[in-house]
């Protein structure tokens, strides 16, 4: 039996980093979530809010056989803007923020090193604003969040903004996709 592993990862609006990576050849499941705020079992209406401190995040769960989790990390980079600090486009607040949540040492030490490397080499005109941070607690989102482009490409926001990011992903790592 394949051994899975854990990781969760914070880039703007849930629905566009889920769909993505539940495209991706090594990942057995992408959960779209909440982690990193200070409120219990929170709701999608309070983590809107910008109360609680959580940031919606996806947590995957992947083969490290087939899939490493600098690979994770090169995907999740190409989806999202990692210098926007609160924000993803027009999706405004510390719950749109970029975060990796670390499982562990390595987990953290990986994103670190990936962030040095992508400042060094320039790959964005500002400064990367990520946060790294260990993992405390991860609360799954509601049930109709799960799949949520899958389900409702018709959803203006879907259309408007995760159909256009996917099309761009899907192109630039096609050879990593199922």
């Amino acid at each position: 039996m394949t051994t899975t592993a854990t990781a969760t990862l914070a880039g703007g609006c849930f629905w566009c980093i889920e769909s993505a990576f539940n495209q991706v050849q090594g990942i057995e499941l992408a959960t779209s979530g909440y982690a990193g705020g200070q409120v219990e079992s929170p709701s999608y209406e309070a983590v809107c809010k910008g109360d609680t401190g959580h940031a919606e995040v996806v947590r995957l769960s992947y083969y490290p056989d087939q899939i490493s989790y600098r690979e994770i990390l090169e995907i999740f980079f190409a989806l999202h803007d990692p210098t926007q600090l609160n924000r993803q486009g027009n999706d405004v607040g510390t719950q749109y923020r970029s975060a990796v949540f670390y499982h562990d040492e390595q987990q953290k030490a990986e994103a670190l090193a990936i962030i040095q490397e992508m400042t060094e080499e320039n790959v964005w005109p500002d400064p990367i604003v990520t946060e790294v941070v260990p993992l405390s607690a991860y609360y799954p989102a509601e049930d109709y969040h799960q799949s949520y482009f899958k389900n409702n490409p018709q959803n203006q926001y879907c259309a408007m903004v995760v159909a256009p990011k996917l099309a761009k992903f899907k192109k630039t790592f096609a050879q990593r996709l199922r």
